[in-house]
């Protein structure tokens, strides 16, 4: 969870820095605000330009004269823009315009009152949801309930919306505001509470409800879990993680899909490790024990014997298949599992390489003995294998480049690939094999000029 500390300009300090002698409240007609004609009209014939110097997004639809100081040069207006988002303008003269959207303007102050620069023009009367298209322009899902401003910053401005449902989120925007410009939008729970940018329109107790709308999802996808405790861990440009810890001892970290707020997978603790440090809220050391364990059966079932040690979960966007690499007790030669509901197989490390994956927890002169024994099947024991490099594979077969102890030019073999234990098909010197994967690189396989 990251600690936001940026300088802010408090948004409601604007209505207490405006001098009140210069704006008069407006009269109000069947209980509305009434707009003076005049008013409007100076602000029609001044604004606009004003707005466009100061680089907001807004293409003015309204406007009206607020106020004047002219003993400081400063005057005000308030402006609806055609995007959406209403703006309370500060204009003196020699400096640039201040601007604040009407969400910032007509927020009330400590005494519950609203300021002489609040919005009433009829098309600024939705400015607790003018933020929509902005949160749209992100790609988030929310129905906005209620929104504030929380400040600006010398290039950024900061708001928060509380969606129905429960949800928020914290919007960052250009300051002054422009939907053209960059927008962020991120969930209230990567935000620490007390923070200078935090939420306050939810709480976090209400933020982690979607927590049990996640839960349920997971129910209905064969993960049953009743919960004893939840959390947030982090969240992605993609996805955000909650861990929950169930009733019965289990833990899973739930992923959701930050943009639509969908249920994506729930992982078990024990191969959670790689989401922000894994489960704290079970123990997830006797969970990847008994993993682990699992793990050795289904490794011995596929014909690979491993006393599982470690393992280390891969991506894959397959549900119905795992990809893990194992670390065994009994061996140096760990391996890539890829289990299934029926079965799975186990490439070694060269073999998956060839495949697409890489072997971390597997040293790479473990396999020497291996590609030695190989070439001797094409009556190359002479060379013991002192050095290895993948080339590269397509769909059929992959190739292995191999350098020998005495400094003797080596070979490159050539494997099938998608098979778990496969045997050389392809015997090539490095003159033959100058057109695979740009010919023989290791440095005794180099052609001496």
């Amino acid at each position: 969870m990251k600690r936001f500390a940026i300088g802010l300009t408090a948004a409601l300090a604007v209505a207490i820095l405006v001098p009140a002698a210069v704006i008069s409240a407006p009269k109000e007609e069947k209980g509305k605000p009434a707009i003076d004609a005049k008013a409007r009209e100076a602000g029609m014939k001044e604004a606009p330009a004003i707005v466009q110097a100061s680089g907001a997004g807004c293409t003015v639809s309204d406007a009206r004269a607020i106020g004047e100081d002219k003993k400081a040069g400063t005057k005000y207006y308030e402006v609806a823009c055609k995007e959406g988002m209403g703006l309370a303008v500060i204009a003196k003269k020699d400096t640039a315009p201040q601007i604040y959207t009407c969400l910032e303007s007509s927020q009330p102050g400590p005494d519950g009152k609203v300021g002489g620069l609040a919005c009433i023009l009829p098309g600024n009367q939705n400015w607790k949801t003018d933020l929509g298209p902005y949160v749209k322009k992100a790609n988030v899902s929310c129905d906005i309930e209620n929104s504030r401003g929380i400040g600006s910053g010398a290039k950024n401005a900061y708001f928060e919306v509380a969606c129905k449902g429960g949800a928020g989120y914290i919007v960052q925007t250009t300051a002054p505001i422009n939907l053209a410009g960059d927008v962020s939008v991120n969930s209230c729970l990567l935000y620490e509470e007390g923070g200078n940018v935090s939420c306050k329109l939810t709480n976090r107790q209400t933020q982690l409800a979607v927590v049990d709308t996640l839960n349920t999802a997971a129910a209905s996808a064969g993960t049953t879990c009743a919960i004893k405790d939840k959390r947030y861990i982090l969240s992605t440009k993609s996805d955000n993680y909650f861990e929950v810890a169930c009733q019965d001892g289990k833990g899973y970290v739930y992923q959701q899909t930050a943009a639509s707020g969908a249920f994506a997978r729930a992982i078990p603790c024990a191969q959670a490790g790689f989401v922000g440090g894994g489960c704290t809220l079970s123990d997830a050391v006797a969970a990847q024990t008994e993993q682990a364990g699992f793990y050795s059966k289904l490794a011995t079932k596929a014909g690979f014997p491993c006393d599982v040690e470690k393992y280390g979960m891969l991506p894959t966007n397959d549900p119905k298949k795992e990809i893990v690499e194992l670390k065994c007790k009994n061996s140096d030669a760990g391996g890539i599992a890829v289990f299934t509901a029926t079965g799975g197989a186990v490439y070694d490390c060269v073999t998956a390489e060839l495949n697409g994956f890489r072997c971390s927890f597997t040293k790479k002169d473990v396999q020497f003995a291996r590609l030695t024994q190989d070439l001797v099947g094409f009556n190359k024991a002479s060379c013991k294998v002192s050095d290895i490099r993948v080339m590269g594979a397509n769909d059929n077969e992959g190739f292995v480049e191999v350098a020998c102890s005495d400094g003797l030019p080596g070979w490159v073999l050539g494997y099938p690939t998608g098979v778990a234990k496969p045997a050389a098909k392809e015997f090539l010197s490095c003159a033959q094999a100058k057109g695979i994967g740009g010919g023989c690189k290791l440095p005794t396989n180099k052609t001496k000029g």
